[in-house]
């Protein structure tokens, strides 16, 4: 084994471990269990704030399956990527200052609080729960995979083990440190990733013999690995744009992204991450996507994408330096599972249990089934991850599309259309995951765009009609809801 790249590695894994032991000192002491656990106390200034947006988004598939993609398809795959530029910025300009004043008045943990408060019916709740624990389980399966790919390549180590030494590590710190955990080891992997990336991108453009040359190389092997449309040409302008609605508008309705925006500590701090979660960004997915397609040069004849960005950091870095950059995509794979678990996790502990199954459960019974939940939605993940699937990237991508389908209009529509109503939020999800999964298995990019866009479409259109066919019913009830919303 080559104890110059793992030796960092591990250094940084110790570290981890630290936070999740400081964080699990606020639990002991804080006076709600709940808050603290899966919102960290609402404390999060705007420069972590910022960093765990920009970690819990950069995920397997940033530093992973996406520069992989771009290896094979050139710096049409670089264009698309940089969608996610907006992502922070158009989160929380869109939810932000109105999303944390409502989330506070009603006292919400969860987005499915929120949905809770907004539309108070049980059957939004428990689709809601549901998809999330459907559909984050599909996330973080392909996140565990990555995680343990990486480890893999470092060390040489067998899956299996690689597997179970990110699963411990990634468990340890989660479980007992929660959310606060999570937010401040999200920031320190935030500060990795964009060192390693600045440190990769030299490493790479230097040993490739500098841009003009690795430019003149690409175009030499196939002109269209420099043009928009990628070496195969499947790039059409139409199906860009609609990937953009994946990963640029859509992640609004990503619960493990809109969480964040009800846990600033004020609007002071919303502001800053606004701006410094854009500039980091759009840095790691425009130099991360950049190597991958650098990389062509540096390291032809790569046969599987997930291994591009490993071998090119122990091609271009001396060891001690490889192991140092490659605790970036480790970070990266870290910072989203972390976040994935405790949304799984809080969707079956708060979401289901505390409010329908035993509501006068004690802070003691409702902190330890917490802390035993996320430790056995872990080993139960691991278990799912120990026969990989092939294609990484698109596994992820096909659990965030059914979160967006699910939850985008509720949340948006909830927030700024009075007279969106249970029905509407229910027809849109039912609309939103059902259309998504028929379509996704049995006509992908339907119309030559993105699978996503038409179920985002449909559930807009569900969730509109549905709420103004009945406007009439439960009118007491909805008033209350006005008045608590918009306090008129």
């Amino acid at each position: 084994m080559n104890w110059e790249v793992i030796l960092p590695l591990f250094g940084f894994l110790a570290f981890v471990f630290l936070i999740g032991i400081y964080a699990s000192r606020h639990i002991q002491k804080a006076p709600d269990f709940l808050q603290e656990y899966f919102l960290g106390s609402r404390q999060l200034n705007g420069f972590i704030l910022a960093l765990t947006m920009v970690a819990t988004f950069g995920s397997a598939s940033s530093f992973v399956g996406g520069p992989g993609v771009a290896y094979n398809l050139g710096l049409g795959w670089v264009l698309l990527a940089m969608s996610q530029l907006v992502t922070g910025y158009f989160t929380l300009a869109l939810l932000g200052k109105k999303f944390a004043i409502v989330a506070r008045k009603i006292n919400a943990v969860t987005l499915i609080d929120f949905l809770k408060a907004r539309y108070q019916s049980k059957w939004v709740v428990l689709l809601s729960a549901l998809s999330i624990v459907i559909f984050l389980f599909s996330a973080m399966a392909a996140q565990w995979v990555g995680g343990a790919r990486l480890i893999e390549s470092f060390t040489g180590l067998s899956y299996t083990t690689a597997l179970f030494i990110f699963a411990a590590s990634v468990l340890v710190y989660v479980v007992i440190g929660g959310f606060r955990a999570v937010a401040i080891t999200d920031s320190l992997q935030g500060i990795v990733m964009f060192i390693g990336t600045l440190l990769l991108l030299i490493g790479t453009v230097v040993a490739g013999g500098g841009l003009s040359n690795i430019m003149n190389e690409l175009v030499a092997e196939n002109p269209n690995l420099v043009s928009p449309y990628g070496a195969d040409r499947s790039l059409t302008p139409l199906f860009v744009s609609s990937f953009w609605i994946l990963v640029g508008v859509g992640v609004v309705g990503l619960p493990q992204v809109s969480v964040r925006a009800m846990s600033y500590r004020d609007s002071k701090a919303m502001h800053k991450a606004m701006i410094i979660g854009t500039i980091v960004v759009g840095f790691i997915m425009l130099g991360m996507h950049l190597i991958g397609v650098f990389a062509r040069v540096v390291v032809p004849g790569v046969e599987v994408g997930d291994k591009v960005m490993p071998l090119v950091a122990l091609e271009v870095l001396p060891a001690w330096l490889a192991g140092i950059v490659l605790a970036a995509p480790m970070a990266a794979v870290m910072s989203t599972v972390d976040s994935l678990l405790l949304l799984v996790s809080s969707a079956v502990i708060k979401d289901v249990y505390v409010n329908y199954v035993r509501p006068t459960a004690s802070q003691r019974q409702v902190k330890t089934l917490s802390i035993s939940v996320t430790a056995a939605i872990g080993i139960f993940v691991f278990l799912m991850a120990v026969d990989p699937p092939d294609l990484l990237i698109w596994l992820n991508l096909f659990a965030f599309g059914g979160l967006e389908a699910a939850f985008i209009w509720p949340v948006i529509m909830g927030l700024y259309w009075k007279k969106g109503n249970a029905y509407g939020a229910f027809t849109s999800m039912f609309v939103g995951v059902g259309s998504y999964m028929l379509i996704h298995l049995n006509a992908p990019n339907l119309f030559g765009m993105h699978t996503v866009v038409v179920p985002i479409v449909l559930s807009f259109v569900g969730y509109v009609v549905a709420s103004l066919l009945t406007q009439q019913k439960h009118p007491a009830q909805h008033q209350q809801i006005i008045q608590k919303f918009w306090g008129v």
